[in-house]
């Protein structure tokens, strides 16, 4: 189920956004050495700021969220206990429905695994650069385009 974030997610998607980045990219968290009150920080005051939140629940649990502004696909992830349960394919499939026309995202470069479920469901890979400080990280810009009705 894809539901609408409330304030009483917090901490269940704070922890799964950390759990889940510390899976996909262990060494740049480990670099970066943000902390868990960091993260509190950010999501309050700049992810849910500047998106529209959406939670995946299962088993009765959050399982994955995504942040989108307008086509931009700011945060998509899924607690690790809920990988390839597709769960994060219901989230983008969600995003699509939002924005049936585009959607653009960035991911690291080394998410390999995160780089492969986007190709997998349709996304391109159309820039390959260095994220904005303060990650100054290798990553790829996706994009992903509607089908046209007709």
């Amino acid at each position: 189920m894809i539901r609408e974030y409330r304030d009483d997610d917090f901490e269940a998607v704070t922890r799964l956004w950390r759990a889940a980045r510390e899976l996909a990219f262990p060494d740049f968290q480990r670099e970066k050495g943000h902390t868990f009150e960091e993260d509190c920080e950010y999501f309050r005051n700049v992810i849910s700021q500047n998106n529209d939140v959406w939670v995946a629940e299962a088993d009765g649990r959050v399982a994955g969220f995504l942040a989108i502004a307008g086509d931009f696909v700011d945060q998509l992830f899924v607690h690790p206990d809920f990988q390839r349960r597709g769960v994060g394919r219901d989230l983008l499939e969600h995003a699509k429905h939002l924005s049936p026309e585009h959607l653009f995202l960035y991911t690291f470069q080394v998410n390999t695994n995160g780089r492969v479920f986007y190709e997998k469901n349709g996304f391109v890979p159309v820039r390959f650069g260095i994220s904005p400080a303060p990650e100054s990280e290798p990553d790829v810009e996706y994009h992903w385009r509607g089908r046209c009705e007709g």
